[in-house]
């Protein structure tokens, strides 16, 4: 489903050349479950961002079901991210005073899905992460944990093949936290491609396989 040939990330500030990626390579069935794991400054962000279409490499190929992504185009790119790839991020991206319903719902939105559609599609998801009497709730009257449950629900309405979750445990207790990965673990389990970055060991052993980076480099990658 996704493979990296050589990929590597260059950034130039002046006359500063900063490699945040070097020669990355790899491959990702459909199916796997995936963490990313390295210390701050790794280069993890940098590569959660190419691997979601936010960014493209200064080298390499990135090939997502059959399609170099590195020569599309923007309007492409964007087609990716709105229905190939659902995004989990940290900071939960919620609008805040919207309920977790309407928030669930606005992809769908602006994918001009009929409204019938878009409300019994948003309420069979967030049912299905445990918030069915939580959906008129706004997402500030949400604990953090719950917050992270209506993202989960938010990246899964457009059907994506592949959920991509950065730091997804990041701003919540232990307790919520394993909970998400109850969650996630039981997507993959349904066929969902899961790729997750995280620094935290604990999260990681929830994955099937670990791929360490650092330095920019991948320094191990096996099955957990």
């Amino acid at each position: 489903m996704i493979t990296l040939k050589n990929i590597s990330k260059i950034y130039n500030s002046g006359s500063v050349e900063t490699i945040a990626l070097e020669n990355i390579s790899f491959s990702i069935k459909k199916g796997e479950f995936v963490a990313i794991m390295g210390p701050s400054g790794s280069g993890k962000s940098t590569l959660m961002h190419i691997l979601g279409a936010l960014d493209n490499p200064t080298k390499g190929e990135y090939i997502l079901d059959n399609q170099n992504v590195s020569k599309l185009t923007e309007d492409e790119l964007a087609e990716i991210r709105n229905y190939k790839i659902g995004f989990v991020f940290q900071a939960f991206n919620l609008l805040p005073r919207t309920t977790a319903l309407k928030n669930v719902i606005l992809p769908m939105t602006y994918a001009g899905i009929k409204k019938d559609k878009r409300l019994s599609t948003a309420k069979k998801y967030l049912e299905m992460v445990g918030l069915a009497n939580r959906m008129e709730h706004t997402s500030n009257q949400l604990s953090g944990g719950q917050q992270q449950r209506v993202a989960i629900a938010r990246a899964l309405v457009m059907d994506p093949a592949i959920i991509l979750a950065d730091e997804p445990t990041g701003n919540i207790a232990t307790i919520q936290a394993e909970e998400i990965m109850t969650i996630f673990k039981k997507l993959n389990q349904q066929g969902h491609t899961i790729i997750m970055i995280t620094h935290e060991p604990d999260i990681a052993r929830h994955a099937k396989r670990i791929i360490h980076i650092k330095d920019g480099k991948i320094v191990d990658d096996r099955k957990n």
